[in-house]
């Protein structure tokens, strides 16, 4: 198995070094770093490369010279990959930059809608229900463009709205079957997400009914672990390892991402 998204210090996650020996110990065969990054220029964008270090952009050279090193001496594929937070807005922005850095994948995820970001569940205290449904409608409009725009390989965490307690379980079918429509025609790939597998919410992405549609529209998968520290990162391989047994389903590798 190979596991396509890791993090590592050039975003939000630990050393290069240790999440390469993690991966070995976990006996995968290959392992993908795609940091965090955003090219956006608005205020609320800027805020969070500051605070958070989603810069991808400005380090991505440093990082390639190590990962280079790294696979000197490394027993498993090594892949210099990206995580970009996705906005139609900066289409032009995203596309130039993944044409001049030359990753070996892009990963495209949806964080935010409008400068709000998802995952903060203060973020909609006091909303009503149809407000949140409004949301969450508008999450899954934007996912759909970003499997569209065919900027990225892989499409991260296809239903990341789990994730917050005032947003977990407005997701319908109807979702599932409009993301599922856009991803056929498309050469982006959803991942089995587990960042969030092993908590007390026990989220995985995509759920078990939103996999179901996946499976109907015989969709392709991809896998990551979405780990930021090496203790992190066997658990969640192992999981996963399980529910590719479960789900009888063989995940595709980076080799194999269409053009």
């Amino acid at each position: 198995m190979q596991d396509c998204h890791i993090h590592s210090n050039y975003s939000d996650g630990h050393f290069l070094n240790a999440m390469v020996r993690a991966a070995e110990e976990t006996e995968l065969t290959g392992v993908g770093f795609a940091d965090h990054c955003n090219v956006s220029p608005r205020e609320a964008m800027a805020d969070t490369r500051a605070l958070q270090g989603f810069n991808l952009d400005v380090t991505y050279e440093r990082r390639r010279r190590a990962i280079r090193r790294l696979r000197e001496d490394a027993d498993i594929e090594i892949y210099d990959a990206v995580e970009l937070d996705y906005e139609p807005r900066d289409e032009t922005r995203i596309r130039n930059f993944l044409d001049e850095s030359e990753f070996d994948y892009a990963i495209g995820s949806v964080h935010w809608i409008d400068d709000t970001n998802i995952q903060v569940d203060s973020n909609f205290a006091g909303k009503t229900a149809d407000e949140l449904d409004v949301i969450v409608d508008r999450y899954f409009e934007k996912l759909v463009a970003l499997i569209e725009s065919e900027l990225f390989d892989i499409a991260a965490h296809v239903d990341l709205v789990e994730r917050t307690g005032a947003l977990r379980g407005r997701a319908t079918r109807e979702h599932y079957y409009r993301t599922a429509r856009a991803l056929v025609d498309s050469r982006t790939i959803p991942e089995i997400n587990a960042g969030r597998a092993l908590t007390d919410a026990g989220i995985v992405h995509p759920d078990s009914a939103f996999l179901d549609v996946l499976r109907e529209y015989d969709i392709p998968v991809t896998v990551g672990t979405d780990s930021h520290r090496p203790d992190e990162l066997g658990r969640r391989a192992e999981f996963i390892a399980e529910l590719l047994a479960e789900r009888d389903l063989e995940p595709v590798a980076p080799s194999e991402f269409r053009p």
